[in-house]
């Protein structure tokens, strides 16, 4: 990594684009120097927009679904010799469609990438976090994690998961000066849906939110230590409200009319 600087390390993942990138950008903008890291080569391109005078930007590539790539990335956050003050866990992907007919291998692709990353990670800095008791955390969770997502049945489930596993390490790290914070955006303008093929479903044509917005709201509360966001837009937040209240069947029904295909999910 180039020469330190006299500024705290935050690592971002999923920083390509989207939410990822805009939550790099505020790490920048507030003074952290940066590792942010992506599987696609976009990712050198992110770090150039990113760095200005004095800041620090390192890309990593390294595809986040294998252990391997994960190890890419722990090895460059031990080279870089510098502690990591804030730990952004934002990696994440979809696949859309009826769980009868998507492909297996992508399905664990999912997971190994919002969920085995997510652990992976984590492991390899939170400790040392909690051994200097200071740091923060953000995960990036979705309003999805709190309502079954029927034509997204395992990327929900996942984000169910990464919203549990914030909120048990946040109880867990209480007393050490390290905070978790879950990240609970909706429907973000990204390219979330065009990865996962739903450009043709009522959620993937409808109005988005700003991810630069959203990013603001879960750096914000980060910094904060608040447990969790929901942010973006009112009709967000309210979705996100609503999905407290009402049972699940009921939230299934709703979630499936936004997730199925226009013409019909894959048999």
């Amino acid at each position: 990594m180039a020469t330190a600087a006299n500024r705290p390390l935050a690592v971002i993942t999923g920083a390509s684009s989207g939410i990822g990138f805009e939550l790099a950008r505020q790490c920048v903008e507030h003074g952290f120097d940066a590792i942010v890291c992506a599987e696609d080569r976009r990712i050198e391109d992110a770090a150039e927009l990113l760095r200005d005078a004095g800041t620090i930007v390192e890309p990593v590539q390294a595809d986040l679904a294998t252990f391997e790539g994960n190890e890419v990335l722990a090895r460059a956050i031990r080279d870089a010799g510098r502690p990591v003050e804030a730990l952004l866990l934002n990696a994440g992907i979809g696949v859309n469609g009826a769980f009868t007919g998507t492909s297996l291998e992508e399905e664990l692709r999912v997971i190994g990438l919002n969920c085995a990353s997510v652990v992976h990670v984590a492991k390899r800095v939170v400790p040392e976090m909690a051994a200097r008791r200071h740091g923060r955390v953000l995960i990036t969770a979705s309003i999805a994690s709190t309502a079954p997502e029927p034509y997204l049945a395992v990327y929900g489930a996942t984000k169910a998961f990464d919203l549990s596993f914030a909120e048990a390490l946040r109880e867990e790290l209480k007393d050490t000066g390290v905070t978790v914070t879950a990240l609970q955006p909706g429907a973000t303008d990204t390219e979330f849906f065009v990865r996962a093929e739903m450009e043709d479903t009522r959620v993937g044509r409808g109005k988005k939110d700003d991810p630069a917005e959203v990013a603001k709201e879960g750096f914000d509360a980060m910094m904060k230590g608040k447990d969790s966001v929901i942010a973006g837009s009112l009709k967000s937040k309210l979705q996100g409200l609503a999905h407290e209240i009402l049972p699940e069947t009921a939230k299934a029904r709703a979630q499936a009319t936004l997730n199925k295909p226009r013409h019909g999910a894959k048999p």
